[in-house]
């Protein structure tokens, strides 16, 4: 997904976020032994509500995130920020615009900056490898939306290195989030990209849920990336380095919207082209079907965004399609940044 005009062409769900910090008073107690909620009251001055916004659709969503970095580099998950044309970040009950820095769609990480930040609480990271079963956790978030206090879902950990499937509902497309820790708490759409905290009061784990257009199952349990693995990705993403499953910046644009072809056919079915766009200057029209990307075939919409998340700007990437009267084309596509 991308944040341009149209948002089913960023073809995983838009999950629009907002994270609005909790206004607490500078450096709260240390956490009383055994009790969750006092552990968690340290982390929430480096809470952020995230809200985004899709012009095309015309659709809002909230999500949350932590504070990384006093400068203003925040952590969340890719979904809640993915296809959106602007987010909106609070911290400590100030607003800032912000900016995608960079994701890893796989793993639903992503990097967002916060413009004009100085000064801000950065969440304490702790260590999720020392975690054992039965260890007391809190997930905060944004899940009542941003006026509302956050909330604080109170659970114990059930389990690790789980692997839960992720379907985007509006291009049909599914993903599996692997690696996942389990705690038995009712995490909500709104919640996601938020801290889960320890008895300690660190955060040891980024909470993966539900959103506008992204479905996880199974539900009525809450999973997080543990926070060893997002900061890694964080730490690719801060030095700025591409690879096969990190990108650099915002999504690339090619300018289509689709779906996965019906079973019997191969490739993803174009649904919308955006006028102007890499995919209408090379030729493509609405009912064509994208059969092979930059020499991959495309097998699912899941091929069609892995292959754009390895390229930036200015690439020109060779299209094979099948158009509406069933005719083998081909042509090239200039990939574009979304704006």
């Amino acid at each position: 997904m991308g944040m341009g005009p149209i948002p089913r062409l960023r073809t995983l769900l838009i999950a629009l976020g907002a994270i609005l910090a909790l206004v607490v008073p500078v450096a709260p107690a240390a956490a009383a032994p055994g009790d969750p909620l006092a552990a968690a009251a340290q982390v929430e001055p480096a809470v952020v509500r995230i809200d985004t916004a899709v012009d095309y659709q015309g659709v809002i969503g909230l999500g949350t995130g932590m504070v990384i970095d006093p400068g203003g580099l925040v952590l969340t998950n890719f979904h809640v920020v993915q296809g959106a044309d602007r987010i909106t970040a609070t911290v400590g009950g100030r607003p800032y615009p912000a900016q995608l820095v960079g994701y890893d769609r796989g793993r639903d990480v992503a990097v967002i900056q916060l413009l004009g930040a100085a000064g801000l609480p950065a969440a304490p990271i702790g260590d999720a490898n020392i975690l054992a079963p039965g260890e007391p956790v809190v997930a905060l978030g944004n899940a009542m939306g941003s006026d509302a206090p956050l909330t604080r879902e109170v659970g114990t950990l059930t389990a690790f290195g789980r692997t839960v499937e992720a379907e985007d509902t509006l291009t049909g497309s599914t993903d599996e989030l692997t690696g996942l820790f389990e705690f038995a708490a009712p995490v909500r759409a709104g919640d996601s990209g938020g801290p889960v905290v320890s008895s300690t009061g660190q955060v040891v784990g980024v909470t993966t849920a539900a959103s506008v257009n992204f479905r996880m199952g199974p539900g009525g349990k809450g999973f997080a990336i543990p926070i060893n693995d997002a900061m890694g990705v964080v730490g690719q993403i801060r030095a700025g380095v591409p690879s096969d499953t990190v990108h650099i910046g915002p999504p690339t644009l090619l300018g289509v919207g689709v779906r996965a072809a019906p079973r019997d056919a191969p490739g993803v079915l174009i649904q919308e082209v955006m006028v102007g766009g890499p995919a209408d200057r090379a030729g493509l029209l609405a009912g064509d079907i994208i059969v092979m990307l930059d020499g991959t075939p495309l097998d699912s919409t899941n091929t069609l965004t892995s292959v754009l998340d390895r390229h930036y700007p200015g690439d020109v990437l060779d299209l094979t399609w099948i158009d509406t009267l069933g005719q083998t084309r081909t042509g090239k596509a200039v990939l574009t940044p979304v704006v």
